[in-house]
């Protein structure tokens, strides 16, 4: 008979925060069963063993046993600690902002999601690796929106369902997508997209990452699809993420 007490996940910690006199409590995305909080007894102290492999950022194989009111870790071995993403400000900003987003999207009890999993894992990679964090983040994001049931309307019109047409638009928070320049004359709190920014969001929409990472599109483009993309999110989210602002402070 399996034994639905314990089971051993592959996980990446998303958070962690002190518990008790040496406990930690921990925040993770599991391939097994999605979004889940455990327990690491002893984490604190300083012949713990399992301290090292509970850094944010961290992907692991991890046994968990279901306790009383928690999970509680038994078992902990590192697959990756991504050590360049807590080295770098600038890299743990984004890899916070990537954590913030799927935090704001998940709930205990939702369940596995393996594609979601293997997004969060592929997306620090590429930050890991990756000078330039415009395309991971933004392909995150698009894919992620997938993922969680917000796909964006990018290639019909979200408020007619007309083809849209090779010339600027309007973008809805509310209808989620492209509006047409004529449904846009007459409806409220429309933000403008260019045919070049569409042209990319589309592309990462629908194109593998190997395809979309070709993509080099100029600081004006990588502006307008940043500052749209963070306008849905705090549409979709009723409120500002946090990681965006610390970003923008280091950077300045």
């Amino acid at each position: 008979m399996t034994d639905f007490r314990s089971f051993r996940a592959s996980a990446v910690v998303l958070r962690h925060a002190d518990w008790g006199e040496a406990d930690r409590l921990l925040t993770l995305y599991t391939r097994e069963r999605g979004f889940a909080r455990a327990l690491a007894k002893g984490a604190r102290k300083v012949t713990s063993r399992k301290a090292g492999h509970l850094e944010p950022f961290t992907h692991v194989t991890i046994q968990l046993a279901q306790g009383r009111d928690l999970l509680i870790v038994t078992q902990v071995e590192t697959i990756n600690a991504f050590l360049p993403l807590r080295d770098s400000l600038i890299k743990t900003g984004y890899a916070s902002y990537v954590v913030e987003l799927l935090l704001r999207f998940s709930y205990e009890g939702e369940g596995a999601n393996p594609s979601v999993f293997s997004l969060l894992v592929q997306t620090l990679e590429r930050l890991e690796a990756e000078e330039d964090a415009w395309l991971p983040v933004r392909y995150y994001e698009i894919r992620l929106l997938d993922a969680v049931g917000f796909r964006p309307h990018l290639f019909e019109c979200a408020n007619c369902g007309r083809e849209i047409l090779p010339e600027d638009q309007f973008f809805s928070f509310i209808a989620g997508g492209v509006i047409c320049p004529r449904c846009g004359e007459g409806l409220p709190n429309l933000a403008g997209i260019s045919l070049e920014t569409l042209k990319y969001l589309r592309h990462f929409q629908r194109s593998s990452y190997k395809d979309a990472s070709r993509a080099n599109p100029g600081s004006e483009i990588r502006k307008e699809a940043e500052t749209l993309m963070q306008g849905y999110f705090t549409y979709l989210l009723e409120r500002e993420l946090n990681s965006p602002g610390f970003i923008k402070r280091v950077k300045s």
